[in-house]
């Protein structure tokens, strides 16, 4: 209950006192993740990686000629499309934010794009929404990511599987958009590279034994298990129940199961294990990582990075634009994340607002070495993991 209400606090300035009643030229954003879920513990890191870039924004006093930007949280959940779409609805209602950074998992994005901002015409800005559906997605301009597509991630797990000398594998997947949409392009990219896919399915979180799931899973067999799922909920159930029944000692775990907080639940028994996250090796990753330890007193999680980005990218595209009118500001976020301009890493935002503000150009790289391209998304990179004395570890970018 602790972890709920702080992230259903109430709304808190970032910097400096709210005004009473509040100045029509300040901003507010709002910041709706899975603050409760199956990948829970990525969102506080998360959160903490946006709150950075709206405080460096709101602290250098350049945003649109003095704004101050405020923020409000909302818990979208990760698999409650309901809850998702009313967190939102809270947040434009009732808090008036001008923009929300979110949500955390596909699902939950699809649902509050649908439901609430399209229809309302208000940008959403998801870090790390990954789902192939999503780039598609009618969205009349409204919604971007800062994290690479699934159809990218898949293409990636099968070379890496394929170099690993893999032949077979059996893949479950978490039974939503973000699974089946991963585990869909794993299957047809891995098949098409001459691999076999011995068994793909689903699996709900939130059960307590998936002994049934593993059964299915180790009689079809294959060289490893391929876990499409949440390192908080079922992805975690399934690894835990496969090594107790004996039925697989080896797992390749994609983004949504990589997390420290899966490596202190299973223990040793995961090392060994490969998997894949979004990430660079660029410049500003380094610098992100820095600014983030001295500020928090530990390196940031999964995702905190792409979240920077996501809320800076949003505000800087407000001063492009000269308004936080959403209607408005979406046709600008293109303009700053792409060349030409000046590049911009984290800790240079005041320096890309005061640019802008004399009329010049920026090309936003940010922590995460963005790119956009169709369909308001990333190019990308990932970085392979291999789960070495219980921790995630770099082994390359790709």
């Amino acid at each position: 209950m602790k972890k709920l209400a702080l992230a259903l606090a109430v709304t808190s300035m970032v910097s400096g006192a709210a005004v009473a009643g509040g100045h029509s030229k300040d901003v507010k954003l709002g910041i709706a993740l899975g603050f409760t879920g199956p990948a829970e513990s990525l969102a506080a890191d998360m959160a903490a990686g946006a709150e950075m870039a709206i405080e460096e924004v709101s602290n250098s006093g350049m945003l649109l000629g003095g704004a101050k930007v405020s923020v409000a949280r909302a818990d979208s959940t990760c698999v409650d499309a309901a809850a998702a779409a009313a967190a939102a609805e809270r947040l434009i209602s009732a808090e008036k934010v001008d923009s929300i950074i979110g949500a955390l998992c596909s699902g939950a994005t699809i649902s509050i794009l649908q439901n609430v901002a399209m229809p309302q015409g208000v940008v959403l800005f998801s870090p790390s929404a990954t789902s192939p559906a999503l780039s598609t997605l009618e969205d009349n301009g409204y919604f971007f990511r800062a994290s690479p597509s699934d159809a990218r991630q898949g293409q990636v797990i099968a070379e890496m599987l394929v170099e690993k000398g893999y032949k077979s594998i059996a893949m479950t997947y978490t039974n939503n958009d973000y699974g089946k949409g991963l585990a869909d392009s794993i299957e047809s990219n891995f098949t098409a590279a001459g691999g076999t896919v011995t068994i793909n399915s689903p699996h709900e979180d939130g059960k307590g034994d998936y002994g049934a799931e593993v059964g299915a899973l180790a009689q079809a067999g294959g060289d490893i298990l391929v876990v499409a799922g949440y390192l908080d909920q079922g992805g975690k159930g399934i690894i835990q129940s496969s090594l107790d029944a004996g039925a697989f000692d080896h797992f390749f775990l994609p983004d949504a199961m990589i997390g420290e907080s899966l490596t202190a639940a299973i223990g040793s028994d995961l090392d060994g294990s490969i998997g894949t996250v979004p990430g660079t090796d660029s410049p500003g990753s380094a610098s992100y990582i820095e600014m983030f330890s001295a500020k928090n007193g530990a390196a940031p999680g999964p995702y905190s990075d792409y979240s920077y980005d996501a809320a800076a990218m949003t505000l800087l595209a407000m001063q492009a634009a000269g308004t936080k009118d959403s209607k408005v500001f979406k046709d600008k976020v293109f303009d700053i994340a792409n060349a030409p301009g000046e590049k911009i890493y984290p800790g240079e935002l005041a320096k890309a607002l005061e640019i802008l503000a004399a009329g010049g150009d920026i090309d936003y790289v940010g922590a995460t070495a963005v790119e956009l391209i169709g369909g308001g998304e990333s190019a990308g990179s990932y970085r392979e993991i291999l789960v070495k004395d219980q921790k995630n570890t770099t082994v390359k970018y790709r």
